[in-house]
């Protein structure tokens, strides 16, 4: 047992919470981000505002009825396997033979995982990462045995498990959107506070949203949670943090806090309150879906990418959207007031209020909250 031990120190292989649904799970939101997501963005600016280089197909593969055609964003989203699987192991600190090998791995698990294709991703990323961590540099031919080892077991994996793993994460997601259809008040609750709450948590909301592919409602209420905290936690810290408080936190994470909640927990009732209100006149006042790509779902005002998503989602919805019966609108101006007031007013004016009375009682203290 100790020699097993000291192999895995020696490989730097963590079997750990932390390791794999805190850094895995952050890292893999990252590298979401920096393709798919990105990617939308990019399409939706193009055909919005009429940009010829963003709408034109720049590359087509295959011939015939077969052939796919990808302009600059399409090349982005088409990457998101891979990304995810190269960031993935980043976060596992792979070695580079390995690391580059996950390549082929993450495009083989989001094919294959389909609808849940996020999730497959992490997966059977994390297994095929450390299975060629282990042996890495154990043999005279590593440039060979490295990458056979995790592409093999990579793929090997992705034709086992993907298609069932996608199906599941697929059917949660499904049922998810399904409730929140048929109980917008109690599941607009649910899903904003929850949501909320993983994103102020070291675990990625924005991974959980793109694996259970949450749109429609179920998508409003998880961005209205996501907003809720930042946004919060942004107004309520204001007079600790100033300026850069309110930008690092309103425009960056409302993760930044997590050090101060674990000394005192009362500091984060404000913006679990907020998005319990937040959620439910989302769902079932303005009716705010999201239908941009599910990860914006759980981005919230980072970036502005939570907006954006609502935004791109009226104009030009997701292809998982679509899938989920969503459809382009024009937006009215009580689309783009519900816009306004659940991301960014509600949040700010909820969490003041409600910290304001915490800290009359008591609960919340002078420097609590800095940062």
């Amino acid at each position: 047992m100790n020699t097993w031990k000291a192999f895995l120190k020696r490989k730097d292989i963590e079997i750990s919470v932390r390791r794999y649904l805190v850094d895995a799970l952050g890292a893999m939101a990252q590298g979401l981000f920096c393709s798919l997501l990105v990617g939308t963005m990019i399409d939706t600016v193009g055909t919005q505002f009429g940009i010829p280089f963003l709408t034109e197909t720049i590359a087509t593969i295959g011939a015939g009825e077969h052939a796919i055609s990808y302009t600059a964003g399409g090349l982005a989203s088409a990457m998101s396997g891979p990304a995810m699987a190269i960031a993935i192991g980043y976060a596992l600190k792979c070695p580079p033979l390995v690391l580059f090998s996950l390549t082929a791995v993450g495009f083989a698990a989001n094919v294959l995982g389909g609808a849940g294709g996020p999730l497959s991703v992490l997966f059977i990323t994390i297994v095929s990462a450390e299975l060629g961590k282990m042996v890495s540099k154990e043999t005279q031919i590593d440039i060979l045995v490295t990458p056979l080892v995790t592409i093999f077991s990579g793929v090997l994996l992705s034709a086992w498990w993907a298609p069932a793993i996608g199906r599941a994460a697929s059917s949660v997601g499904q049922i998810i959107m399904w409730a929140t259809d048929l109980q917008p008040f109690l599941m607009g609750i649910v899903v904003s506070v929850v949501i909320g709450i993983a994103l102020t948590l070291p675990i990625s909301s924005a991974a959980i949203c793109a694996a259970l592919g949450l749109t429609g409602l179920a998508g409003g209420a998880a961005a209205a949670g996501c907003c809720a905290n930042m946004v919060g936690f942004a107004v309520l810290s204001f007079p600790e943090n100033r300026w850069g408080g309110l930008v690092s936190q309103g425009l960056g994470t409302s993760m930044l806090q997590m050090g101060n909640i674990v000394r005192n927990p009362r500091i984060w009732i404000p913006a679990i309150l907020a998005s319990a209100v937040t959620g439910p006149i989302a769902t079932c006042i303005f009716r705010l879906e999201m239908n941009g790509a599910p990860v914006s779902s759980g981005m919230g005002t980072c970036g502005l990418v939570g907006p954006i998503g609502i935004w791109s989602g009226w104009v030009a919805p997701s292809a998982k959207a679509i899938e989920n019966g969503a459809a382009a609108i024009s937006p009215s101006l009580v689309d783009w007031l519900g816009l306004v007031l659940v991301c960014f007013v509600l949040p700010g004016v909820l969490c003041w209020a409600f910290g304001a009375l915490l800290r009359k009682i008591g609960w919340i203290r002078e420097n609590d909250l800095t940062l």
